[in-house]
């Protein structure tokens, strides 16, 4: 049931009423206009959270891909965390899973053909991408992890909200897991509770929706996480052959071992459960950069495993496990990634496909209006300078 994960450590409430102060101050600082949120011409999608662990970001970020690349120009600017690199950095077809970090690597390779970026400084990151110096004619940014960093005023912020750890139910770091008070949420425009079970009663859509008490400005929408087929991890970036894949259905005999290394692996562990009931997780922490000793372990642990036996991963552990050194020739014959696809729930695809379609059509630099403005600029405007204006999607 939703809430289900959620855990307060009571002990630690007076820390987090410091932390509470600190965040409410930065908070107040932005909301006054003391530190400046900028605005684009460019349309800007974020995509975050408030809480720490996974709640499903890249596959949200990926869906948005998915939904745009075929149509517009698209750029994605992450921060790159745990990347070996600084400041910005444009990725290219041979940048490195060390210069960008694992997620943005992760989509670089399933999706070539769009724009992928890293930069801490989001505001320059995004400078740099319109700019003309780099890339031509991008239509659209999305913020990959980006609902803290406010310097950037996005024209629609999207905010993913764990099912299993619903933030009305969760309490301020350390205590509890948000980075932010919940209030913090009325800075979204759409609001997705992701990770619910495909059975998920009417009743339950709406209770959460009344117990989320958001604005008439925002949207709530619900997603799930659906399982592609096992593709074999050589087959990673070569999208033209993926190997022989093997479905989740033939499982029932296997011997499984769960090897991640991701902020919340339990739903994986749950879902794959239905398919077989010999699974050995073996866990590190998120974002986790394997050592010799890890790699040991996992050739030890494989090979104490009985036949028939299978290693499945997911799609952010397999950019940092396709380069280690020390796998077992075994270990690499048997390693399989489980891709994961975003559906939306309660018939809303539709309805989420076009806001942001809407969205970026409308305010993007090559749309008719914007088209409109240059012509009428070039043929002699009184306006010298056109001053930016702050692209929203509550306005659209």
């Amino acid at each position: 049931m939703e809430g289900d994960l959620i855990y307060i450590n009571k002990k630690l409430r007076p820390l987090s009423w410091l932390y509470g102060l600190g965040v409410g101050f930065r908070n107040m600082l932005f909301d006054m206009g003391i530190l400046k949120s900028r605005a684009y011409k460019v349309p800007v999608i974020s995509v975050g959270n408030i809480t720490v662990g996974g709640t499903g970001k890249t596959p949200h970020v990926e869906y948005l891909i998915s939904l745009m690349k075929d149509k517009m120009k698209v750029a994605v600017l992450s921060r790159g965390y745990k990347r070996k690199s600084k400041g910005f950095v444009l990725a290219g077809k041979d940048t490195t899973m060390k210069e960008i970090g694992d997620e943005p690597f992760q989509m670089m390779q399933k999706f070539p053909d769009i724009t992928v970026a890293v930069d801490k400084k989001r505001t320059r990151g995004i400078d740099k991408l319109t700019s003309g110096e780099y890339v031509d004619d991008i239509d659209v940014v999305l913020l990959d992890d980006a609902f803290q960093h406010r310097y950037v005023k996005p024209g629609i912020n999207i905010l993913l909200v764990d099912y299993h750890r619903l933030i009305i139910y969760d309490e301020l770091l350390p205590s509890g897991r948000l980075r932010e008070p919940v209030k913090s949420k009325d800075r979204a425009d759409i609001v997705i509770v992701t990770k619910c079970p495909l059975d998920l009663k009417p009743m339950e859509f709406r209770v959460i929706t009344k117990a989320m008490r958001l604005y008439p400005y925002q949207q709530l929408f619900f997603s799930t996480h659906e399982y592609g087929e096992l593709v074999p991890l050589g087959s990673l970036g070569n999208l033209g052959n993926l190997g022989n894949q093997v479905s989740l259905e033939s499982l029932a005999n296997q011997h499984i071992l769960l090897l991640t290394g991701i902020a919340s692996p339990k739903q994986m562990l749950h879902d794959l459960q239905g398919y077989t009931e010999h699974i050995q997780p073996l866990t590190f922490p998120d974002h986790h950069n394997f050592s010799r000793k890890d790699i040991q372990r996992i050739n030890e642990v494989f090979d104490s495993m009985p036949s028939p036996r299978l290693i499945i991963t997911t799609e952010k552990d397999a950019t940092r496990l396709a380069t280690v050194e020390g796998l077992s020739d075994d270990v690499r014959q048997h390693l399989y990634v489980l891709p994961i696809h975003i559906r939306l729930l309660q018939d809303q695809e539709e309805a989420f496909n076009e806001k942001i379609l809407g969205y970026v059509r409308k305010n993007s630099r090559n749309s008719i209006l914007a088209k409109g403005k240059a012509d009428r600029k070039a043929q002699g405007s009184s306006h010298t300078e056109e001053k930016p204006r702050i692209i929203s999607f509550r306005n659209n």
